[in-house]
């Protein structure tokens, strides 16, 4: 259970940050250039795409603060140092498990231990230390006016991810967010896509769409036949991007919009 003090900071804090992120100037300029589009078109369906899966972290969302904090929590407790500061940066995408075994060199045991030292850092003050990247909110808003159907796919753990789309308040307009179980079996980002195609009977076809910040999420699209689109505003390395060979990329939000709604200027 949550102290009542963390709560109210915590609601504090969502009240500051939906601002932030609204109240952006130059995104909310570009955005509200397109209103006379979406009244003339009135909200008919204007995307090239029916389907759209976005990964969460550094897609939607700017969690750099909240995980880093706990990798340092996590680090610390595992008596771990000297690392440098590009391997925080690189932890930042692909799965825990996968960050601490092969970035910081962890045996099974270890790597288990170390998940738990995040997580317990994370579940408390670090999914919290969080921002919607500014823009994302109309993006979502006019593509569900539009008609698309859309989900989420995230290597982080399942409880934490839907905590944070209803923190944002994402969730009415996603149709369903499939995460990473908690011992990160299934946390690859290839099978959590199937997983969602499986469940809502979605087919492989180029008016489905995979969006996402890292390697992981253009592989995962590529390997379930999908379109991928690739942000460079998150926290990948851009040319470790253009090796995946994505059908899209998009520098900033802004572009991400005009790729998913298709041709409207």
């Amino acid at each position: 259970m949550y102290r009542v003090s963390y709560l109210l900071n915590v609601q504090n804090r969502e009240v500051q940050l939906k601002n932030n992120a609204k109240n952006h100037s130059a995104v909310n300029n570009f955005f509200n250039g397109l209103m006379y589009i979406r009244t003339f078109k009135n909200k008919q369906n204007m995307s090239r795409f029916s389907h759209l899966i976005f990964d969460l972290d550094g897609t939607l969302t700017d969690n750099t603060s909240g995980i880093r904090n706990s990798l340092l929590y996590a680090l610390e407790h595992m008596q771990i140092h000297g690392y440098s500061e590009n391997m925080l940066e690189q932890f930042i995408g692909p799965p825990l498990q996968w960050g601490f075994s092969q970035l910081f060199g962890l045996n099974e045991r270890d790597t288990k231990l170390a998940v738990e030292y995040f997580r317990d850092y994370y579940s408390e003050n670090g999914w919290h230390e969080n921002e919607p990247y500014p823009g994302v909110y109309q993006m979502l808003e006019d593509l569900h006016f539009a008609g698309v159907k859309m989900y989420i796919a995230t290597s982080k753990l399942e409880k934490f991810a839907q905590r944070i789309i209803e923190y944002f308040e994402f969730d009415k307009y996603i149709i369903q967010l499939k995460g990473a179980d908690y011992g990160g079996e299934n946390a690859t980002k290839a099978t959590i896509i199937a997983d969602l195609m499986k469940i809502h009977r979605i087919k492989p076809s180029g008016k489905i769409a995979m969006i996402g910040d890292t390697v992981f999420d253009i592989e995962g699209g590529n390997r379930n036949a999908i379109t991928t689109i690739a942000v460079t505003y998150g926290f990948g390395k851009e040319n470790e991007l253009q090796n995946a060979d994505p059908d899209y990329f998009a520098e900033s939000v802004e572009e991400l919009y005009e790729i998913l709604m298709g041709s409207i200027f």
